[in-house]
């Protein structure tokens, strides 16, 4: 059982912006390799990022580009299967070598909140998140480190493999399977009342949009709640994902962000693990989804 798992953090909202990258190589069900790096995203800095895993610009003044690190990446994640809890690390990778001009990495990708939705039935639909199934695991790390979320992901990965004595290629074909299998032992079926899809990989997210979009609200909505999620209009205690486009700042009342993208940042402050993408992030969330 041999893969590799990966996790990243960013500078700001755009996933392009790259500030560090955690690599954890797993061989037998046991880390056998570390890698690790701070990045100079060449971006600024954005101070809920910097709240959420403490990077700031000063850390990265000297470290490598991701341009710079790209053949490195490119030659330890080409054809392994790299483990991502939720997409958010695998669209990050695919922002940044698009916004490099470079070549796409040709990983064989494997979320491994995937893989926890079918293992424990009691995160099927909601609280799949890393820092929720590593405590459920009683797998302890330093969360939003880059390699430390990578170690825990594949931990996480490891103990599902036992749990459901599959390999990790076994799961590699399971995770296109459905989630929710209709109608058990007993031949009835239970009626799921919700706005996203069921077998959406981000069902049990709820959405949120703010500011002008290049796609319509509606077309928006509809993509996200085929992808699994609920699309709420407001920014509250169910809120999981606020996907930002162009600000008009002659609606902000004197201030940078709008109310839904100050309220989200808010319950991020109070410890509610909101993320908060670019519409950029949100289309390419799909494309790879």
């Amino acid at each position: 059982m041999n893969f590799l798992a990966l996790d990243v953090e960013t500078a700001n909202a755009d996933y392009s912006s790259i500030c560090q990258i955690g690599i954890a190589e797993f061989q037998e069900g046991a880390v056998v390799n570390k890698w690790s790096t701070l990045v100079n995203p060449e971006s600024y800095f954005d101070a809920m990022n910097i709240s959420i895993h403490g990077i700031t610009e000063d850390d990265v003044i000297d470290a490598p580009t991701f341009a710079e690190l790209h053949s490195i990446l490119n030659e330890k994640l080409s054809g392994r299967i790299t483990v991502h809890h939720m997409p958010f690390d695998r669209v990050a990778i695919s922002r940044a070598c698009e916004g490099n001009g470079l070549e796409i990495i040709e990983a064989l990708w494997l979320d491994s909140a995937k893989i926890v939705r079918r293992t424990w039935t009691e995160f099927a639909h909601r609280g799949y998140g890393l820092a929720n199934i590593a405590a459920h695991l009683d797998i302890r790390f330093g969360h939003h480190d880059a390699l430390e979320d990578a170690v825990a992901a594949g931990m996480v990965v490891c103990r599902a493999c036992s749990e459901k004595a599959l390999s990790i290629e076994d799961w590699a074909n399971q995770v296109n399977r459905p989630v929710f299998v209709h109608g058990g032992t007993n031949g009835k079926t239970t009626d799921v009342k919700l706005d996203g899809n069921p077998e959406g990989p981000l069902f049990g997210e709820t959405m949120v949009f703010t500011g002008e979009l290049t796609l319509s609200r509606s077309e928006a909505a509809r993509i996200a709640a085929d992808l699994g999620c609920n699309v709420g209009s407001s920014v509250n205690k169910k809120t999981t994902i606020l996907v930002v486009g162009t600000q008009d700042s002659s609606k902000l009342a004197g201030y940078t962000k709008s109310s839904k993208h100050r309220r989200a940042e808010e319950m991020i402050g109070a410890g509610v693990p909101v993320r908060i993408l670019s519409e950029g992030d949100f289309v390419e969330m799909c494309n790879l989804t």
